[in-house]
């Protein structure tokens, strides 16, 4: 699959986030990514509650998938998400800082699987994310 040396992961990623809105919107930063691995972290804030107070089940879901794409494109290949789901495990408060850690299951030359753990500031399981992505046969171009 990969004959030809994919461009870096972090050019990759960057790349990525010159035109992803919704990930800049969130305040994402990256921390670590290369091929199949991905690290990102990102503080809650007042405009991501819902109308418990707390945050919304779609920021954790927002923030797992920018790091389901990031380590799966980070091979080299472009690759898009075709079934994701998540576990939300303990509520998630105004001003949290989640981290989100992607690790590549499996991976054949069309399909990969990949779990995604959020832990909040004081460690603790907050959300479980698990997607699969199907890989292109086309490269990134940077």
């Amino acid at each position: 699959m990969d004959s030809a040396l994919p461009p870096n992961s972090q050019h990759i990623v960057d790349t990525m986030m010159k035109t992803d809105a919704f990930s800049k919107w969130l305040g994402i930063t990256v921390e670590e990514v290369r091929p199949g691995y991905a690290r990102l972290s990102m503080k809650v804030t007042s405009e991501m509650r819902n109308g418990f107070g707390i945050a919304h089940g779609g920021i954790c879901y927002s923030l797992a998938d920018s790091a389901l794409a990031f380590a799966a494109n980070g091979h080299g290949h472009i690759a898009l998400s075709t079934h994701t789901s998540i576990a939300h495990l303990t509520k998630v408060e105004l001003n949290d800082k989640l981290t989100a850690e992607t690790t590549e299951m499996s991976r054949d030359i069309k399909n990969a699987r990949y779990k995604v753990t959020i832990l909040n500031q004081n460690g603790t399981l907050v959300a479980s994310f698990e997607g699969t992505v199907h890989i292109t046969s086309k490269i990134w171009k940077l």
